[in-house]
């Protein structure tokens, strides 16, 4: 497979996280934070209708009785607002707890005939790679909502428009404070310089660079680092991302390397130190000569961690502590 395919089908995935930048609405409000609901009640049932991240008015049973996720991020939040999940996508932890929860593929290739057999009425996907899927979706009788996260500010989106769908409010407010809080906390007790941090979104073959406007530039943001590539071009298909550029990164003198990666982590940092074998001239950056070229967790930072990217954020920090 040439590079052009590996860029193709390793970014596909990428896409996972999402962006979602002007947020979700109930009934046309494009503001989250507190939007009205559109509630329906009849003798046989109750219905609400919300704008998802695709800005599309869905109408779904309220709350939904069976849902399935195809996103670890979706997953997560459902089983925070304590929804009911009957299908998981199949490259979720197999976490104890989710082993009696179907496995029903990926927001890049859902598995049909599994979720027909599940009977969801709620099918949570990504608004840029599920949207081709929603009449497939609804020709089984189910309904489908897009989401997608490119900043900590769209998960918290997320999490306010999944409690309205699941008649959870309060308790989805109380996750999105859990979050500030954080914040704020990480704010108080700023590190005692910013580190300069190259956050590297790798597969074997493909390494690009992680923009501001990412979901792990937005965390590196937030947990005090600065980002080299602040100022890279963007990539038109992908412009969240930019190619790297060897001479401005050895110019900015990276203090830290972070790799990102959806699988085989090893295999990724083995090929990227191939990759700085062939140009010398990385070796010289202080990452290289300090040993502070990392391989984040690909459950925080390989695809949107829902509610946990506190843990994703806490993560950076610690290793931001660790930078010289």
């Amino acid at each position: 497979m040439n590079n052009k395919a590996v860029l193709a089908s390793t970014l596909v995935l990428l896409f996972l996280t999402g962006c979602g930048t002007a947020g979700p609405s109930i009934e046309g409000h494009t503001s989250a934070a507190s939007p009205a609901s559109s509630i329906v009640k009849t003798a046989e049932a109750a219905t609400i209708t919300v704008t998802d991240f695709a800005r599309r008015e869905v109408t779904v049973p309220y709350p939904p009785a069976r849902i399935v996720a195809l996103s670890n991020g979706d997953m997560d939040i459902v089983r925070a607002l304590g929804g009911h999940l009957v299908g998981r996508p199949t490259s979720s932890a197999a976490e104890e707890n989710l082993a009696n929860i179907e496995q029903v593929g990926t927001t890049h290739e859902l598995d049909l005939e599994k979720i027909t057999f599940l009977k969801p009425d709620l099918v949570l996907g990504n608004a840029v790679l599920n949207a081709k899927d929603t009449a497939m979706i609804e020709s089984i009788g189910s309904h489908m909502v897009l989401t997608e996260a490119h900043s900590v500010s769209d998960i918290q989106n997320q999490i306010r428009l999944l409690g309205k769908v699941l008649d959870q409010n309060d308790k989805a407010e109380e996750l999105v404070q859990s979050i500030d809080g954080k914040i704020r906390e990480m704010q108080n007790t700023k590190l005692s310089s910013q580190p300069r941090v190259l956050i590297i979104y790798g597969a074997p073959g493909t390494y690009l660079a992680a923009l501001p406007n990412s979901l792990s530039g937005n965390l590196l943001e937030l947990a005090g680092g600065v980002n080299i590539a602040s100022d890279y071009p963007e990539l038109d298909s992908y412009p969240h991302y930019a190619q790297l550029n060897t001479e401005r990164i050895v110019e900015s003198d990276p203090q830290m390397v972070l790799i990102i990666t959806h699988g085989q982590p090893e295999a990724v940092k083995d090929g990227f130190f191939k990759e700085m074998q062939v140009n010398a001239a990385w070796n010289g950056i202080s990452a290289v000569k300090n040993g502070q070229v990392h391989v984040l967790p690909s459950n925080l930072f390989g695809t949107n961690p829902g509610t946990k990217v506190t843990e994703a954020l806490a993560e950076l920090r610690s290793l931001l502590e660790e930078a010289r």
